[in-house]
């Protein structure tokens, strides 16, 4: 078994959709970033590449190729487990937390776990999502950005 860390942040930006683990909340802003800029789904990834030792999404997928501009960051969890397949690991479970001041994000965390773990091929009870604020302190608290940490386990099938 092993275990890898993620984490994410993004600025929050006015003229930009909010996706969060593939599901679009409503809101008047969003977050900037070269994809989808899914701050959730980009935390889940790193701890997916960190646990199997294959780097992160930045060396994985780079800001500088225009193929991943826009794309849906569950494109991109699709593409990485293409690789944990072709490494010989699959996902035990994965675990995130959402760090943001606005908007609340509960109603919305059934969805996320859903998508995420139809990409990843586990039952949703194996992904747990979390919301949570930093009480109006450090750039989360004050609506300046969102930020995701998440934790996965990986088991070795080979």
């Amino acid at each position: 078994m092993r275990i890898g860390h993620g984490y994410d942040v993004h600025r929050i930006v006015e003229g930009r959709k909010l996706i969060l683990g593939g599901v679009e909340i409503p809101w008047d802003k969003g977050l900037l970033g070269h994809s989808d800029a899914d701050v959730l789904t980009h935390a889940v990834m790193d701890a997916l590449l960190g646990a199997a030792g294959l780097g992160d999404i930045g060396g994985a997928f780079p800001d500088t190729d225009p193929a991943y501009e826009g794309i849906s960051s569950l494109i991109l969890l699709g593409r990485v487990m293409d690789m944990l397949t072709a490494h010989g690991f699959r996902v035990g479970n994965v675990d995130a937390t959402v760090i943001a001041q606005r908007p609340k994000l509960a109603p919305y965390v059934p969805e996320m776990r859903q998508k995420l773990a139809e990409v990843i091929g586990i039952p949703a009870q194996r992904v747990n999502v979390k919301a949570t604020t930093e009480e109006r302190l450090g750039f989360t608290g004050t609506g300046e950005g969102m930020a995701a940490h998440a934790v996965a386990l990986l088991e070795e099938t080979a």
